[in-house]
């Protein structure tokens, strides 16, 4: 199933988008799309029952906002140098073990809203990345197998980046990777089911209509199963929680210099095959 959340920011009430593409109505089958919902098998069964029994009213989705398709996100784990093209065109080692760090959940927003460049920015950045949802708390996983039985699904993310503020201003990335509206997520979260592979997916990712990004999950150092395994020896995840999984090759930060970062009036869209595609226009903040 395709789910996401549509209307005015803080307002998005549930929806599907069916196999036809038609955008329908789940307010009347579910309150929302949250960790509650992706934790309740038997919701989601009659998400699935009234989808296939064309229950469910259609929208219409001219004009319609896409909010990002999970709610009340408890916290977003990011995994970082996860692809071998990335980290060479950076010149880092690929790492032994996962890198981790941190987005807030506040930093989430819509695949088509308005990203904001920070006050003072000069190295504002793009990634493309695979994010995978959380079904099921996770904690000490023992397995592959296990790992993969804990995603709800997966969905498109754009880990936007201030390398000045990540890499030469001291302390942790936290600082570059914070900044509002730094993780547009969406438009779907597609469930896991749909996904056969999860490190079969190609990723693409253009600013102002130039190719910047084309890369495979393929190519990641570690895969989305050991991602999951790995993250939940050292934090509980919970359902609703979203992992971004790394970014390929073609950022910003590993061209020749003049680097070609980011400014307002840029627009960059990205797309991951079967996940969906957004659609941004950065503005001054």
């Amino acid at each position: 199933m395709k789910l996401l959340r549509v209307g005015t920011t803080g307002a998005e009430r549930p929806a599907l988008l069916d196999a036809e593409g038609v955008l329908r109505d789940l307010s009347g089958v579910v309150p929302d799309i949250d960790g509650a919902l992706l934790a309740d098998d038997a919701a989601l069964g009659r998400i699935r029952t009234a989808a296939e029994a064309g229950e469910l009213p259609v929208l219409d989705a001219d004009g319609l906002r896409v909010g990002p398709p999970v709610a009340r996100i408890g916290k977003v784990v990011c995994i970082g140098l996860n692809y071998h093209d990335h980290a060479k065109e950076t010149g880092a080692e690929p790492p032994a073990e996962p890198v981790i760090f941190f987005k807030a959940a506040d930093t989430v927003v819509g695949p088509y809203d308005t990203v904001l460049v920070p006050r003072g920015s000069v190295k504002t950045d793009w990634e493309v990345e695979l994010a995978v949802v959380i079904g099921r708390t996770a904690r000490y996983l023992g397995s592959h197998e296990e790992a993969l039985a804990h995603v709800a699904g997966y969905a498109v993310a754009h880990d936007v980046s201030e390398r000045e503020f990540q890499i030469e201003r001291g302390g942790t990335w936290d600082k570059g990777k914070n900044c509002e509206t730094f993780n547009p997520l969406g438009p779907w979260l597609v469930t896991a089911d749909e996904v056969a592979d999860p490190q079969g997916l190609g990723l693409k990712l253009w600013v102002n209509g130039e190719l910047r990004q084309d890369g495979s999950t393929s190519d990641q150092i570690f895969p989305v199963a050991e991602v999951v395994r790995y993250v939940s020896q050292f934090m509980t995840l919970y359902p609703g929680d979203v992992i971004n999984t790394g970014t390929p090759a073609g950022v910003a930060l590993g061209m020749p210099e003049p680097k070609p970062f980011l400014r307002a009036g840029d627009v960059v869209e990205l797309e991951i095959e079967g996940l969906g595609r957004q659609r941004q226009e950065f503005k001054p903040a």
